[in-house]
Order: structure tokens, then sequence, then C-alpha cells
């Protein structure tokens, strides 16, 4: 059944995110996901989705980060790209915020995959980094060697650079 769906979308190109990714978005405002709030979705371009993630293990529960979610038009049978806006001192997100996601890698994609899942996946990898799959092998390496000199310099950056987190 799902198969049929997909293969009508097929056709209509990138309608076929509206029909799919509306619904998600709904979800995810429904579900009150509260480690990702404040969304926005572009009118003219439904494609990009940008919200805060707000974690909640320090270093990272003293500030919110916004992150864009691009849908290509070949989704669901592409993965989305997430780039994070606000700088954040991480071994796994680089310093153009491009994030080191299996869920989301090509070779990993599933069309099945929710877009919640996903931000499910990225808020667990910012609360817990994994150092032996770097995009940042300096930070990886700090947060091996000396968690607490990390923890440090990973909040003051946080303090210094991330965005308010929502209040309610």
């Amino acid at each position: 059944n799902t198969q049929v769906n997909y293969s009508k979308y097929v056709q209509t190109g990138s309608r076929a995110v509206c029909s799919l990714s509306l619904p998600e978005l709904d979800d995810i405002r429904k579900s009150g996901m509260k480690h990702f709030r404040n969304i926005q979705v572009d009118e003219s371009n439904i494609l990009t989705w940008q919200g805060l993630i707000v974690p909640d293990c320090a270093p990272y529960d003293k500030g919110a980060f916004r992150i864009e979610i691009v849908f290509p038009a070949e989704y669901p049978f592409k993965p989305p790209k997430i780039t994070f806006k606000t700088k954040i001192y991480h071994p796994n997100i680089d310093e153009k915020g491009q994030v080191c996601l299996p869920i989301i890698s090509v070779e990993n994609w599933k069309p099945a995959t929710r877009t919640c899942q996903v931000i499910q996946c990225l808020i667990a990898l910012v609360n817990m980094p994994q150092p032996e799959h770097p995009l940042r092998a300096d930070l990886a390496e700090e947060y091996t060697k000396d968690r607490a000199k990390f923890m440090k310099n990973a909040e003051e950056f946080t303090k210094k650079h991330s965005e308010k987190r929502p209040v309610d």
C-alpha cells in the first residue's frame, strides 16, 4: 500500500514532499516535542524548515541551536540535509554546521523514516557526542582525553554563541 502511494507521488515531483512532509510537520507540532521548538516553514519553499534544538544535557543545556532541514525534491527516496545555523562546540558538527548523523546518510536512509525520528536521533547525538565518528577530530580528542576541559569549553562556547532557550 505504501509503495502505491509513493509511486503516485513520484510522478508529481516535488508535490510529493508537500503531501508527505506537511502531515509530518503537524505530527511534530502536535507531539509537543520539547527538544525541537519554534518550527518555521518557508511558505514559498515547503522543502525548507527551521527550528530550535533545545538539548537537556550539559554542556548544551545552557542554550538552543537553530537548525535548518532541507528536503530534496526526491524525498522520501532521498534523505533530508540538516545544517546547524547556530555555532556549536561539538565533535560531530563541523564549523559550517554540517552534522554526521547516520540515519540520514545516503547508505542508511530508508524512505519510511519519519522526520521526527531524524530529529530525535539528532537530539540524542547533541546530548551524547560520538567521538568515534568525528567531523572535528580536535574536539573528539579533547572529549575523549580531557572530558572536564571539553565540558568547560563547550559550556562557555554555548553561553557565548547559542540562542535563548524558549520559555514555557
